[in-house]
């Protein structure tokens, strides 16, 4: 069987074309796509958009912010994350984030993952990578918990 590869990522179940996707799931893809325009990323030159859609239907959007001192970075997941939470949002129902990477979806990494699973209040949330690509686009549509199984939490007792 010949896998296809379309935008750089494989052709799975999981990949689906951005058309057929929910409206609520555009709107939050393209402002990821729009708060990318807005990263700080002198140093890698990898730049990230991100945004979270809370359970009121707000959306917060962030950007990565990096700096010489790389301990002090942020991914643009925690940035929008971290707008809703200082404005009283804490209840996220999914997330989305792009940036441009040739083979693959760019998804939060390992520190992000632990963020978000702090405030999806016990559930999974569905996260949609994507590039920052013309149309046709393809989405990754996957969730924090299957990216971050079995993850820190005192819920669970770990």
């Amino acid at each position: 069987m010949t896998q296809v590869f379309i935008n750089g990522a494989r052709d799975d179940p999981n990949v689906r074309e951005f058309e057929s996707l929910d409206p609520s799931i555009k709107e939050l893809i393209l402002a990821a796509t729009e708060a990318r325009k807005q990263a700080y990323c002198p140093y890698s030159n990898f730049a990230v958009g991100a945004a979270l859609r809370t359970s009121d239907g707000s959306i917060y959007s962030g950007c990565n912010i990096e700096n010489g001192a790389y301990a002090t970075c942020i991914c643009a997941e925690r940035t929008a994350a971290v707008k809703a939470i200082s404005e009283g949002k804490r209840d996220f129902v999914a997330c989305a984030v792009v940036a441009q990477q040739d083979n693959g979806f760019t998804t939060p990494c390992g520190v992000c993952r632990q963020f978000l699973s702090e405030f999806v209040n016990g559930k999974d949330i569905p996260l949609y990578a994507a590039k920052p690509t013309n149309l046709p686009l393809r989405v990754l549509c996957t969730s924090v918990l299957q990216l971050l199984p079995n993850g820190f939490s005192f819920a669970n007792g770990k």
